[in-house]
């Protein structure tokens, strides 16, 4: 099944010709299997084509290629990249960043994509347990590289300067280098966000390993018919970087962004007639509040990286039309569900059925499947999930169920569950009850200590206008929520806070509610 499915991923690839085949059997054979062959193959196929445009400049594959490899020689000479070498990359997107990427995987050094939100302490602890032999990072960041512990090779990614991939990509080299064949190179994701502690999840670029997931990609999201997207998901996380493979493996156009604003992603998508976007679901809302009409070119809204709102998705189904896809996966195990148009026709709150490939199980505290309808938590096996967990099976800490008809459902974190009289409480289903009334904008709830019942649910409310009380809330979850899910303060807020990466910023509001409970 695998091969099949294979073969059909070259079919539609447009690589499953003689010529084409011969050329990836070639370019594995010279090059090893890493991620500079997906833009060897583009580069033969679409040449002139443009392949990436950031704020500064664009590029076709053709010269992203040159550049890379010239790139790649001259990291090779000046810094002694290969394949016992770790590489840190603090970037946010853009070309640069993405010239690196390809070139530290093509000298087999292993790519450490670190989040370009994290704190001083966090990077030194990272520097400090990984011992990167280089640190590629933003000419913006420069002021926490400079304070920091960390105290071998680096140099700036963007930075009009001699010493910067920029211009190491443009510079010529006078050494005759030949680059060896090499399939070392990983992609290291290190998941926990900018508050936790950050989890070390080893990839190996493999296109056989990632048939499964990148051909749904192809058919779910019709990205075959697309010419352009934007990225405005960060690359340094499991989402981004695998969309931007994806693109580039298809020799599409991706627009990429520095740092998210809804005015400047709107005009982009008005301006340059943009198909497809991949986003989460903060930034899906804030680009609807700013002028839906800006978004009309769009025929695939990629949402990933958090639980989308119901409203949000009668809000984007109402005025674009079916075009929202609600992605479910995380940075251990990948892409594992995919909720299409008519999966959140029938639930707007599913994540919709898990793709070929994904052994999904839901299990309950003692390690027994569920039922359909009970909570319990996912645990995952693919061909593609990390390579360093010692298990076959992967628990994911997210809480769900599944329905009748296959489809599933997230409950939340395993550490955000409740325990109230004997109850499990799940915060996030008065979160979906709440976001239901009419005059509540947003809404998150987590669980806080109670004397009479060992935990009760507290509600933050950011209301849609002044005058909303907590009676009014009160009355109305009376018929609709269950005793042990109503909860014991609500508190309003201006504004919800929310993460880097889009998640609300739950850690944030336990510390909110010890200064008003």
């Amino acid at each position: 099944m695998q091969v099949l499915n294979f073969v059909q991923l070259l079919f539609k690839m447009y690589l499953l010709s003689p010529k084409r085949i011969v050329r990836l059997v070639t370019a594995i054979r010279k090059h090893g299997i890493n991620i500079m062959i997906l833009l060897q193959l583009s580069e033969r196929v679409y040449g002139n084509k443009i392949a990436l445009t950031d704020d500064e400049e664009s590029i076709s594959y053709k010269q992203l290629r040159i550049q890379c490899e010239t790139l790649a020689m001259n990291l090779q000479q000046e810094f002694e990249l290969d394949e016992d070498k770790k590489v840190a990359f603090l970037c946010r997107n853009h070309i640069s960043f993405v010239k690196a990427i390809f070139s530290v995987s093509r000298l087999g050094s292993d790519v450490f994509l670190l989040n370009a939100e994290m704190s001083l302490s966090q990077f030194n602890e990272l520097a400090a347990k990984h011992q990167f032999d280089l640190l590629i990072y933003d000419e913006g960041l420069m002021d926490l590289v400079e304070i920091s512990t960390f105290d071998k090779k680096k140099i700036v990614c963007d930075r009009n300067s001699i010493n910067s991939i920029h211009q190491l990509s443009h510079k010529k080299n006078h050494v005759a280098c030949k680059l060896k064949r090499t399939s070392a190179s990983k992609i290291i994701l290190l998941t926990g966000g900018t508050t936790g502690k950050p989890k070390k999840v080893v990839h190996q670029p493999s296109l056989m390993n990632y048939v499964n997931p990148f051909l749904t990609l192809l058919t779910k999201l019709k990205l075959l018919r697309k010419e352009n997207m934007l990225i405005a998901t960060p690359i340094y996380h499991g989402y981004g970087i695998a969309i931007l493979l994806s693109f580039i493996g298809l020799g599409k156009t991706v627009f990429l962004n520095r740092r998210f604003s809804a005015e400047h992603v709107c005009e982009q998508i008005r301006i340059h007639q943009i198909e497809a976007v991949t986003v989460v679901p903060l930034m899906i809302d804030k680009m609807m509040d700013h002028n839906a009409e800006d978004l009309k070119s769009l025929t695939c809204i990629a949402s990933g990286g958090a639980s989308i709102n119901p409203k949000l998705v009668v809000e984007v189904t109402t005025k674009l039309g079916d075009v929202l896809f609600n992605l479910y996966g995380t940075s251990e195990s990948g892409l594992n569900c995919i909720a299409a148009p008519e999966d959140l026709h029938a639930n707007k709150q599913t994540i919709g059925k898990a793709i070929t490939g994904v052994h999904l199980k839901i299990l309950d505290e003692n390690g027994n499947k569920v039922k359909n309808g009970q909570v319990g938590q996912f645990f995952i096996k693919t061909r593609w999930s990390m390579k360093n967990n010692v298990n076959a099976w992967i628990a994911t800490g997210d809480l769900g169920y599944t329905d009748h008809l296959g489809l599933f459902y997230l409950c939340g974190r395993t550490d955000d569950m409740i325990v109230s009289g004997g109850e499990n409480v799940y915060p996030v289903q008065l979160e979906q009850l709440l976001i239901n009334h009419h005059l509540i904008k947003d809404v998150a709830v987590i669980g806080i200590d109670d004397e009479l019942f060992g935990q009760r649910l507290c509600a933050f409310v950011e209301p849609e206008t002044d005058g909303l009380t907590s009676k009014d809330i009160l009355d109305w979850l009376g018929s609709r929520a269950a005793r042990y899910q109503i909860p014991k303060e609500i508190i309003f807020m201006d504004t919800i806070p929310y993460t880097s990466v889009g998640k609300q910023d739950k850690k944030n509001l336990k510390v909110e509610v010890k200064d008003c409970v």
